[in-house]
């Protein structure tokens, strides 16, 4: 590498276009004080052109998702290019293959560039970090576009409620990518608890084996020479620059709070979700939270975190909702730039009686009442009633929420955008949950309990926490609604 091309990639400076890219951004940042884009309407035959943000990891699978629901992809934004790529690293395999895929799918590494200049795109799919998540989002719908967007919804709440307002507001279909949600065994466990199965329910629990990557580093690590195939500067986009590295980028992300939301912002809207849907529990009043290991540039090593949510009208209970994640006892290396040790994080052995927490896949959910408790794996359709005899004599209640195509969210979204029912993850459903996820990384972030004004959307008594809730932005990344 010579001496030039080197500076420019140990600065993070942005890629060969960035003058073209530049100029564009600022024109397509400006959509966001636009007027509104109504949203067309389609009929079941007729083709509905996709725009992927992401095309890597999770951004592959939702393409060939989407593909499969009937999608036609003709664009694709990745701030990697792979076509300028001598070697691929196991990461960015899933670029190559969605490339070759699609070879006849215009390029580019703006999204926000990809949207003001291919008008022809109906529908698009958010795959990035989750601090891409909103501006994206929103200024998809604002143009009109339907969006299905990877959990969680959102980086930071402010943003969460935002996105369900511009969503209503638009009429633009919509769907959260957390998967099970469209599968019929959650389905009918939503029915059975709202049909009174475990009586009168007071209590719920989720646990995660994550974080599965580095968390509770303690800095920033250090500045590594950018590849050449990668535009830093827009895979920082609205969060705070800084130095490129290999141990941020690109998996280590999540553990980092300016770019990704740890251990909650990747599980919790998947293994959260049953309960807190069965039991429409909206917004909590307080949290408390217990923590170790986090940091003002990291996520913590392991957490506990309780919501407290009122009783919602007729017939219900106040619910306290207890998540776990991480490893209690596990100490960073800053040498091995990882935590190492400790035992999984879980709820007590009386909550676990009679199931095995753990499995293959290191996560669950309880939900417990007055007549007994559900233990539900999102993965697993062999959901179990303890003690079984509360199902005896139980009226089972006929199914009562549309279920999705095949129990597939690509082509429940695919369905409403062509003019069926509402896919059951959109936004107004998605939104006020990712909220409720969020305020479990504002207390880990906070290292404190705090009471909750959802109306007003603050921490009681805690102003300091407003820029938690909603940040700035950095220069050139507005995000107005």
């Amino acid at each position: 590498m010579d001496k030039k091309k080197e500076a420019r990639a140990t600065t993070g400076a942005v890629s060969r276009r960035q003058f073209v890219k530049t100029a564009s951004a600022v024109s397509a940042a400006s959509i966001f004080g636009f007027q509104v884009v109504p949203s067309r309407v389609f009929g079941a035959n007729d083709r509905i052109n996709l725009g992927a943000i992401g095309t890597g990891g999770k951004g592959a699978a939702d393409i060939k998702g989407s593909v499969a629901a009937g999608m036609n992809v003709i664009a694709l934004c990745d701030v990697v290019d792979i076509s300028n790529s001598p070697e691929l690293g196991p990461r960015q395999e899933p670029l190559f293959g969605t490339r070759k895929e699609h070879p006849n799918a215009k390029f580019y590494m703006d999204w926000r560039e990809m949207l003001e200049k291919e008008k022809d795109i109906d529908a698009v799919t958010v795959s990035t970090p989750d601090h891409h998540h909103a501006h994206a989002s929103i200024m998809a719908m604002k143009m009109g576009k339907h969006v299905y967007c990877q959990k969680p919804l959102t980086h930071g709440i402010w943003e969460a409620r935002m996105m369900a307002k511009v969503a209503e507001e638009t009429g633009v279909k919509t769907q959260m990518g957390n998967q099970a949600h469209a599968q019929d065994h959650m389905r009918r466990c939503v029915e059975l608890l709202r049909a009174g199965l475990l009586g009168e329910v007071n209590q719920a629990y989720a646990w995660t084996n994550r974080p599965i990557w580095p968390q509770g580093m303690p800095t920033f690590p250090e500045k590594m020479v950018v590849p050449d195939n990668l535009d830093w500067d827009i895979w920082c986009g609205p969060a705070p620059f800084v130095n490129y590295s290999n141990k941020i980028a690109p998996f280590v992300w999540r553990g980092y709070w300016d770019y990704g939301t740890g251990a909650f912002g990747d599980m919790a809207c998947h293994i959260m979700d049953m309960p807190y849907w069965a039991l429409d529990l909206g917004s909590p009043e307080k949290i408390d939270v217990e923590t170790f290991g986090g940091t003002e540039v990291s996520c913590p090593i392991w957490s506990k975190v309780t919501f407290y949510f009122p009783a919602r009208g007729e017939g219900t209970k106040p619910v306290r909702f207890i998540w776990y994640d991480g490893k209690v006892d596990a100490q960073w290396d800053d040498a091995e730039w990882k935590h190492v040790g400790g035992e999984a994080n879980l709820p007590t052995e009386s909550v676990l009686a009679g199931v095995d927490p753990l499995g293959k896949e290191g996560f669950g959910s309880i939900v417990i009442g007055s007549e007994g408790r559900l233990f539900f794996n999102r993965s697993k359709p062999n959901w179990m009633v303890k003690p079984s005899v509360g199902l005896d004599g139980f009226d089972f209640p006929p199914e009562t929420l549309e279920r999705a195509p095949d129990q597939d969210p690509y082509k429940e979204w695919m369905r409403a955008i062509q003019g069926g029912p509402e896919a059951l993850s959109n936004f107004k459903q998605s939104g006020p949950f990712t909220e409720t996820v969020l305020l479990g990384v504002l207390a880990q972030r906070l290292q404190q309990s705090f009471e909750w004004d959802a109306e007003k959307m603050e921490v009681k008594g805690m102003p300091e926490a407003a820029k938690y809730i909603r940040r700035d932005y950095r220069d050139g990344w507005p995000l107005e609604v």
